[in-house]
C-alpha cells in the first residue's frame, strides 16, 4: 500500500521561509528611504521582492500542477527582478549596504535553487500520475 504524504503548512516550507527572510531585508532597506527614494526605487524593489513569497503561497495553494507551476515561474522571475535588478541597482547607488548585499546573496542562491527544484518536482509529480502538494 502506498504511503500518503502529509500536508506541510506553507509557513513550514523552507522555500517560503527564505522568501520571507528576503522580504524582511527589503523592508528594512525600504523603511529608511526618503519619500522620493521610495517612489523612484523602493516601491518597485519591495513589490518585486514581496512577490516572490506571494507567488509561492499562491502556487502552493493551487490544486492543478499547471497552475502551481505558473505561480512558481512568476516567483522565480520576481526573484530575478528583485535581486538581479533592483537590489543590485541599490547596491550600485549606495542604498543597499555591502552587509545587506551579503545577506541577500546568502538567501538568493538557495532560494533560486529551491524554486527550480519545486518546479521540477511539480512536473515530475504529474508525470507519475500523482496530484500531490509539494
Amino acid at each position: 500500500m502506498e504511503e500518503k504524504k502529509k500536508f506541510i503548512p506553507l509557513k513550514d516550507l523552507e522555500i517560503y521561509q527564505l522568501s520571507r527572510k528576503l522580504s524582511k531585508i527589503a523592508w528594512k532597506i525600504y523603511c529608511r528611504l526618503s519619500y522620493p527614494e521610495k517612489k523612484v526605487w523602493g516601491d518597485q524593489m519591495l513589490d518585486s521582492v514581496d512577490s516572490v513569497g506571494a507567488n509561492i503561497a499562491e502556487g502552493y495553494g493551487r490544486f492543478h500542477y499547471l497552475e502551481k507551476i505558473h505561480f512558481y515561474f512568476i516567483s522565480r522571475a520576481s526573484l530575478s527582478e528583485g535581486k538581479e535588478h533592483w537590489l543590485d541597482l541599490g547596491l550600485e547607488r549606495g542604498i543597499v549596504t555591502t552587509v545587506e548585499w551579503d545577506e541577500i546573496c546568502i538567501i538568493h542562491t538557495p532560494l533560486q535553487i529551491k524554486l527550480n527544484n519545486t518546479i521540477t518536482k511539480t512536473y515530475e509529480s504529474k508525470k507519475g500520475g500523482k496530484n500531490e502538494k509539494l
